[in-house]
């Protein structure tokens, strides 16, 4: 199957080979020495002039070995063999680029991921490594001197969700001098911070520290709120994008309202409230969605409006003392030009009707924690008691059950981060408000941040007992004295080792966080992708959190996963300071590295149309010729395989380059016999 070199002709370039240790991460599974002298004796008349072995590349020192190679023996290539090109390639192009060499003339190749880590033959692994340094070589003797392209940057940033966390990234923005349209599909932004009462572990009031940041966003001269509306279409890329977004009729004349509540006080229809109260509570047809709403305009619930449903009333519109109730509004349509945008839609809570042995929605006393959160609350539906369904009744015994549709694999295998916290928290107030006996049923407990352990010692000390293991059922069937007209818990006791069945009157299900039910379709329209399980993909989950694979497209808060107040803060201040870095620049060089149509080639199938995932193929029906968008293709290379014509060029891709790879790997580069040094 080999091919000696003689059947290849030498090669102009001069090729510098450089073999990473990473320490022990790739020395300790491949002889790292013998794959530099491999490939300094065997590759030598693929145009390999140096070969060295380095303990860490990427360290100052083995940069610097590689630009004074550079300079020093007029290399014109460059091959690490190393880590994952995804971490460390623009460490190796920007040395070579310091050297004076093209960054693009440099190749990476992976032999800590691919080879070191996946092997545990030593002698196997070696091998490996030096059939992908070949490859590498072979690569690198087609690749092209390539120039980035330079697209300016809108300073305007989008903001999509109105919680804490694009309530966070909004204000920090805008506080640098920039403009932001916040984007929230909710009348009120606040998110589902705005439902609490108190937040762990200081048991701050949650609208205490949360409203003044609202007010901040509603006033705030660099910051247009867009509230009720929802974004229906994305185009453009990075820098220079167009927005379209749908503000929903609020049938209220927003310049002439002065929020003085006379229409809601006035409007005859009540009708559960399903979102803010969790269903505890009413609100009218005509509505606000709690009393800090911002901005404190109401909207009108169309699908409830007794106007609506039988064309009389309008008690709204008689009451109001400017006028500014307007049955005929319609939906309007805004376009937006936009330079980057940050995506903070939330969550939503798992459905605890799900989890039927639990009795929620058939037991009247079991509780989900968003419930318990309203009910504690001051301005909740019971003024902030804690009472049973009835409404008067204070329980004598609750019990909290941790991770309900979490860390189950029957439904979310992922930990929901917020759960042991918040249920310790109702703990807490259970105690603080009605002195009743207070069990907590928990899996494992997980207090892993500042002041979190504390807090967990605090309510051990209060006096809430804890029972480790998993609830089995939930139930009103009474079988021993002292259960009737309570409901039974019935859990195995883990640490006992038994099994026990308490009663209870009242029962809190703690249930988890997962993905908007919409993430997949949200992800869609902005060019990004979600994982297996709905959460939107990050760039990097450890170096690079807040961005996404779509330049110019960041996530922040529960949107890119599970996580409590002071991480999304946090996340929504690093995508802001990611998009004022974009900012500041005032234009950004994107990756050459992107697809391109040869025209003359085109047969107009628009076969490739529909496959791309960031939106960047244009078809020209004047023409019949597709066209690519460079400043929006990521080089994914998905239209290059799908073209039955080979109508697409691949830059940094291209077949010659691929196919000299692959005979790289196979070794049909290197002869028989060792060439002599």
């Amino acid at each position: 199957m080999t091919k000696h070199n003689g059947s290849k002709p030498e090669v102009q370039e001069r090729i510098g080979v450089y073999v990473c240790h990473c320490g022990t991460n790739i020395a300790g599974t491949v002889d790292v020495v013998q794959v530099a002298e491999w490939a300094a004796s065997r590759l030598k008349t693929r145009g390999v002039v140096i070969a060295r072995d380095y303990k860490f590349m990427c360290s100052s020192l083995g940069q610097e070995l590689i630009e004074k190679d550079i300079k020093e023996l007029g290399l014109t290539r460059v091959v690490v063999a190393a880590c994952s090109p995804h971490l460390h390639e623009k460490t190796f192009r920007t040395a070579c680029a310091r050297a004076g060499l093209n960054p693009f003339l440099c190749e990476m190749v992976s032999i800590r991921e691919q080879v070191s880590w996946v092997h545990t033959d030593k002698e196997a692994a070696t091998i490996k490594s030096q059939a992908a340094v070949s490859g590498g070589v072979e690569r690198v003797i087609h690749h092209e001197a390539l120039e980035p392209l330079t697209v300016p940057i809108n300073p305007a940033t989008l903001v999509v969700g109105g919680g804490i966390a694009g309530i966070q990234a909004t204000l920090e923005i805008a506080d640098a001098g920039h403009h932001v349209y916040m984007v929230e599909r909710e009348p009120s932004i606040g998110g589902h911070m705005a439902q609490f009462d108190k937040t762990f572990p200081t048991l701050d009031c949650a609208a205490c520290i949360l409203t003044p940041k609202m007010v901040d966003v509603g006033g705030h001269p660099n910051v247009t709120l867009m509230t009720w509306s929802e974004v229906e279409k994305v185009e453009g890329y990075v820098g220079n994008f167009s927005v379209t977004v749908r503000k929903k009729a609020r049938h209220v004349k927003t310049e002439d309202c002065t929020g003085c509540g006379i229409c809601q006080e006035k409007c005859p229809k009540k009708v559960i409230d399903e979102i803010y109260e969790a269903g505890l509570g009413y609100r009218k047809a005509i509505y606000t969605p709690f009393p800090q709403a911002v901005p404190r305009f109401p909207v009108m619930d169309v699908d409830n409006c007794i106007y609506f449903e039988k064309g009389t009333c309008k008690a709204c519109e008689k009451f109001c003392p400017t006028n500014a109730i307007n049955f005929d509004q319609q939906d309007e349509i805004v376009t937006l030009e936009v330079g980057n945008i940050i995506l903070a839609t939330g969550y939503d809570i798992f459905d605890a009707r799900r989890v039927s042995n639990y009795g929620y929605g058939r037991l009247a006393n079991v509780f989900t924690s968003l419930e318990m959160e309203r009910l504690t609350n001051a301005a909740g539906p019971t003024n902030g008691n804690i009472v049973l369904r009835d409404g008067k009744t204070v329980p004598e015994a609750v019990g909290i059950i941790h991770c309900v549709g979490s860390r189950d694999r029957n439904f979310n295998n992922h930990c929901s981060v917020i759960c042991c916290m918040q249920s310790l928290k109702f703990a807490h107030m259970v105690h603080e408000r009605t002195g009743a006996i207070v069990y907590n049923f928990y899996i494992d407990m997980r207090t892993p941040f500042k002041d979190y352990d504390e807090f967990y010692q605090r309510v051990m000390e209060e006096g809430t007992l804890f029972v480790r293991g998993k609830v089995a059922e939930v139930t009103d069937a009474t079988r021993l004295p002292g259960e009737e007209g309570k409901l039974i818990i019935q859990v195995e006791d883990t640490l006992a080792g038994k099994q026990r069945r308490i009663p209870v009157d009242m029962v809190v299900l703690s249930v988890g966080l997962q993905p908007r039910q919409d993430s997949n379709e949200t992800a869609k329209l902005f060019g990004i992708s979600c994982s297996a399980n709905g959460w939107f993909i990050e760039k990097h989950p450890k170096l690079d959190p807040v961005a996404t694979m779509t330049e110019g497209i960041y996530i922040a808060g529960c949107a890119q996963g599970p996580k409590d107040i002071p991480a999304s803060v946090s996340q929504g201040a690093a995508a802001a300071a990611r998009v004022l870095g974009k900012i500041e620049q005032k234009e950004m060089a994107l990756e050459p590295v992107r697809a391109s149509v040869i025209e003359e080639k085109c047969s107009g199938c628009r076969i490739c149309n529909d496959l791309c995932p960031f939106n960047a193929i244009t078809f020209h029906e004047d023409r019949m010729v597709t066209e690519i968008n460079a400043a929006l293709c990521q080089g994914c290379g998905t239209c290059v395989a799908a073209c039955p014509a080979g109508a697409i060029y691949g830059t940094g891709f291209n077949n010659e380059q691929v196919l000299a790879q692959i005979e790289g790997l196979l070794l049909l580069n290197v002869g028989d016999e060792p060439v002599p040094a």
